[in-house]
């Protein structure tokens, strides 16, 4: 693998939300919901990461610690260099070079303003540039994803879904960042609309030499955007490499299982190691013990249920968290 710079990495990055149970809020058995529980990760300049996984295995969670919407329970977030987590970075440097595309447009964007102010906000906000700087910046970042400069005087309550997507891509962009999060971008867009967003997705990170990480629960749109690829499950990383490497040959279970689990046009691309998982996703408040995991793992053995296997190298570049690896050989 190339030499490659990274430009955002966690650091044993945890994640817990307090549950009360009862009608003592001041019991001292007080319970948690492990949403990320210790992820470390790193994601190259100029590259996308997709961090793929089911509903509520903690993927837009992650997102969100990571863009500081909400607190870490313990653990750090270096971006471009710098921890961002202890306060000695200033907010307004972090959001100028770190923007996030929200899953649903339609509660994104403020319907009380017009198209042109929601993206110009952020442009004053965050860069202090002048009113008539900020007006060309709108023009442009407009015509960058494919609207008309006339779209700026409309509402959100105007434009089609996929024209509301473009509004928040465009919005992300004007700050001009070298980090975006895209939080399933193209989930609430029919499918004509989010084959057209993703090659846009393409074009803008050529053009403006972004990073990307995208939260999807789509493999094939993982498959298509992303360079490298980091599988979640119940908190935990479980595997990560080059998505072309995990597409051809996923090693731990639940990838396989997930990616066999998916639509795929081509027959001859689908992987011939089945894995038939069953059951549900553990609770987030009591985990099983060991690897969480190994309920539905059929290659579980007694030391799945009593020691939590590391993310160990099995290959350059490639991890994996599984005592039985081996045997996906």
């Amino acid at each position: 693998m190339r030499q490659m710079e990274a430009i955002l990495e966690t650091v044993d990055l945890k994640k817990y939300f307090p549950v009360q149970r009862g009608i003592n809020p001041f019991s001292k058995s007080r319970k948690f919901v492990r949403a990320v529980d210790g992820v470390n990760m790193t994601l190259w300049k100029g590259t996308t990461l997709a961090v793929v996984g089911e509903s509520g295995c903690g993927k837009t969670t992650l997102a969100r610690t990571i863009a500081l919407l909400t607190k870490p329970t313990s653990g750090d977030v270096i971006f471009n260099g710098k921890s961002i987590v202890n306060g000695k970075t200033e907010t307004r440097v972090v959001y100028r070079d770190l923007q996030i595309v929200f899953q649903d447009p339609e509660s994104s964007l403020d319907p009380n303003i017009t198209v042109g102010a929601s993206i110009g906000e952020p442009l004053f906000g965050l860069m202090k540039w002048s009113k008539e700087t900020v007006d060309n910046a709108i023009k442009k970042s407009l015509e960058v994803v494919g609207l008309p400069h006339d779209i700026a005087d409309r509402l959100p309550g105007q434009l089609s879904g996929g024209q509301k997507q473009r509004v928040a891509i465009a919005r992300a962009i004007g700050p001009q960042p070298k980090l975006v999060i895209l939080d399933e971008p193209t989930s609430a867009l029919d499918a004509s609309v989010q084959a057209q967003i993703l090659r846009l997705l393409l074009e803008l990170q050529k053009e403006y030499s972004l990073s990307y990480m995208l939260i999807t629960h789509n493999i094939a749109v993982a498959e298509y955007l992303s360079d490298f690829m980091l599988v979640m499950y119940s908190g935990d990383v479980v595997e990560y490499g080059q998505t072309e490497e995990i597409m051809a040959k996923p090693r731990h279970p639940y990838t396989i299982a997930l990616i066999s689990s998916a639509p795929i046009a081509n027959p001859w691309k689908r992987n011939l190691l089945q894995v038939d998982i069953r059951g549900e996703v553990p609770s987030a408040i009591n985990p099983p013990t060991g690897c969480k995991f190994h309920p539905r793992c059929p290659y579980a053995e007694s030391i799945c249920s009593q020691e939590r296997p590391t993310l160990r190298e099995i290959s350059p570049g490639r991890l994996v968290a599984c005592h039985f690896v081996e045997k996906t050989a």
